[in-house]
């Protein structure tokens, strides 16, 4: 064997094959090579009556090598790889461990026998990138554990654990320990058979199955991921079981994945899965930069954004103290997280003891005192920059030594609140999205003086607590809510021109947004956006802009600050939180327009999608021409995980390049010229189209 990624060796009378592949045995070219020629050499081996196949260090087999995606697959293809091990004729049991996911689980499948070490996480995720199981994971899968398992695992992409597996009948058993001596065991135990299981020919599960099954799944899938293909192609991959043979059924599982391998949605998905890794690479930051060790936290302030930061430590055992300045406060506060731990308990995702467990990391205390000792203190006060001005002065003086001082602030100035310390190189921006327990991004703002060492520590601490993190530089918003801003803005000016509220709502929600501009307003409290409007006007934001904010500062002025009042751009049910259609906002911004002077007219979907979608890439573009981003996909990855943008469609900057940049532009030049002062020019859009270049 010419190949280094797999390794054999023969124990009595059975072969061991082992994938030598790290970190995680991913099925690149030479490991499959390597499959195909152990297997042939241990089947002309009379001497050998059973195999086991098994993956070194701290996986079974997990998947598609990475390097690989987008290019042809050299033969031997997995498929081919798998036919092998399905056609041969002694015993093969897949001994597991790890995450054995993907095109893992599918060379698994085509052994006679899987067993497993309890910790084991088993899966087909591939919808996760857009695209089904190509490797007979659709066919085999059904056949094993039956059509409603499959159907959930395939279009849902999440992993089962082990004793799941086993209920399911996708494994046979499970250890806790010694898995090669228990694989032994176990294929010697079956060696005197004269038949061994073969899923392809099973028929079983796959036999008098009704299409009701089907509609149901499609019609959850149709609700659940609005837009998205690949979950309704594996759901009539897997109906191909039940009125197709095995071979028909391949074929059809092909022609599928082509149909997802080709289209936006899994290049979008793939360009996600990427962005999200490079966002953790900071050129300027080197890979041995001294972490600083996190193993206790303080967080000032006990509200909704406090304590379910507080719950991100707890959630991965690190202890946390939340601090408020009165104790009814803080009893509220903690009354909340506690209320929060309990819906999940109710909900069957946490157990009771897991739930004790992490309510004992969190302790609350009324005296900033009690920051003395924390590695990382996180504020999240009021968002008023006098306020966080003098509590950072309080921190600096109570705070140990290279304790990392972090501000949750959406859009204020870190250097000027690290300017109220003795250390600005500790002093770092954390901005959690609501409800901070829940979303993923974590928006990491850096200072001019903040250090290397805390940058790579606090975007370590992000991942160890389950966050996506993106660095950004210190502007006015930094990057998302600076983009956020102008996409407002535009919704907003659309509506005074004469689109109406739920329309405008209505085309984002279409195109895949979790929710419409003006419902994220009523979400967020039009009071927080009256505050930021306020300070803007105060440092002269809109003198060259247009302000289009007039009817938002109406309702503001009526005490209509959106679900917290139940009313804002929108009326809602106070039990169901139910929206309904509000006329008099209609009326509002057709009064304003008026006096604007602005000419009402027809606006359709399409102007009101490119609008606001060129608002959030012009913005985008700007800022990274001024460096406030490292690079675009930054930018997609903190509208995905932050803003609730469609995944599928690859984030706001990834949309315009597979639109076509050269059209965005045409589109904005044409928008500014009815409206120049909604459309600030940005040369580095310009450059590109000139250059013909898409985003590095």
């Amino acid at each position: 064997m010419d190949t280094q990624a797999i390794k054999y060796e023969i124990i009595e009378n059975i072969g061991i094959i082992t994938g030598v592949n790290p970190p995680v045995n991913a099925l690149s070219y030479n490991v499959r090579k390597g499959l195909v020629e152990a297997l042939k050499l241990f089947l002309k081996n009379d001497n050998i009556k059973g195999i086991i196949l098994c993956g070194e260090g701290r996986t079974f087999f997990a998947g598609a090598d990475i390097s690989e995606f987008g290019k042809p697959m050299q033969s031997p293809n997995l498929n081919e790889v798998i036919l092998e091990y399905e056609n041969s004729n002694k015993p093969i049991v897949a001994a597991l461990h790890g995450s054995p996911l993907g095109g893992g689980l599918e060379l698994a499948m085509g052994c006679n026998y899987r067993v497993a070490l309890s910790s084991t996480k088993l899966g087909l995720p591939e919808v996760k990138l857009g695209i089904i199981p190509g490797a007979g994971g659709t066919q085999r899968l059904p056949r094993l554990a039956g059509v409603e398992k499959a159907l959930s695992m395939i279009t849902s992409g999440i992993p089962i654990d082990a004793k799941n597996a086993l209920e399911s009948g996708i494994i046979e058993e499970v250890f806790e320990d010694k898995l090669i001596e228990n694989a032994l065991n176990f294929i010697k135990s079956k060696l005197t058979l004269d038949i061994h299981p073969v899923a392809s020919k099973l028929t079983e599960k796959v036999s008098n199955v009704k299409n009701d099954i089907f509609i149901n799944f499609s019609n959850k899938i149709e609700k659940k991921h609005r837009g998205r293909k690949s979950p309704l192609c594996a759901i009539e991959a897997i109906k191909a079981t039940t009125n197709l043979s095995f071979t028909d059924g391949l074929e059809k599982e092909r022609e599928l994945f082509k149909v997802c391998h080709d289209s936006k949605e899994s290049s979008s998905l793939i360009h996600m899965f990427f962005s999200e890794r490079k966002a953790l690479k900071i050129p300027d930051i080197p890979k041995d930069t001294q972490i600083l060790p996190i193993n206790s936290a303080a967080v000032i302030g006990c509200g909704t954004m406090g304590g379910g930061i507080a719950m991100n430590f707890a959630n991965v055992g690190i202890p946390v103290t939340v601090i408020e300045n009165s104790q009814d406060s803080l009893d509220k506060g903690m009354n909340i997280i506690e209320k929060n731990y309990s819906n999940t308990v109710s909900k069957g995702r946490m157990t009771q003891n897991e739930f004790k467990k992490r309510m004992s990391l969190i302790s609350g205390s009324s005296k900033l005192e009690s920051i003395s000792n924390a590695d990382v203190v996180v504020e999240a006060v009021f968002e008023e920059m006098n306020l966080k001005k003098e509590m950072f002065s309080k921190i600096d003086a109570l705070a140990k030594e290279n304790s990392i001082l972090a501000t949750n602030t959406s859009t204020l100035d870190i250097d000027q609140i690290a300017e109220s310390t003795s250390r600005p190189q500790f002093v770092i921006g954390t901005h959690f999205f609501s409800p901070a327990n829940v979303m993923k991004l974590l928006e990491i703002v850096r200072g001019k003086h903040t250090s290397k060492e805390v940058i790579a520590s606090t975007m370590k601490l992000a991942k160890n607590i389950k966050k996506v993190p993106v660095l950004a530089g210190n502007c006015d918003g930094f990057i998302g809510n600076r983009m956020f801003h102008e996409y407002v803005r535009q919704a907003h000016a659309l509506a005074e021109e004469g689109a109406k509220v739920a329309d405008i709502d209505r085309v984002i929600y279409d195109f895949g947004w979790a929710m419409g501009p003006f419902a994220v307003n009523d979400l967020a409290g039009n009071d927080v956006g009256w505050r930021i409007r306020k300070r803007h006007k105060q440092e002269g934001k809109y003198d060259n802009l247009r302000y289009t904010s007039t009817v938002a500062d109406q309702l503001f002025e009526l005490g209509r600050y959106g679900q917290k009042t139940n009313r804002g751009f929108y009326i809602y049910d106070q039990q169901t939180r139910e929206k309904k259609i509000d006329p008099e906002v209609d009326m509002m911004f057709e009064k304003v327009a008026k006096e604007k002077g602005i000419s009402r007219r027809q606006i359709d979907d399409k102007e009101i999608l490119s609008r606001l979608s060129w608002a959030l890439l012009n913005t985008g573009c700007m800022i990274l021409e001024e460096g406030y981003a490292l690079r675009a996909s930054d930018i997609d990855v903190t509208y995905a995980y932050g803003y609730g943008y469609p995944h599928w469609r690859g984030g706001p900057m990834k949309y315009a390049e597979d639109y076509g940049l050269e059209k965005v532009l045409e589109e904005i030049k044409n928008y500014r010229t009815k409206n120049p002062d909604m459309w600030p020019k940005c040369n580095y859009l310009e450059q590109l189209v000139k250059e013909k270049k898409n985003f590095n």
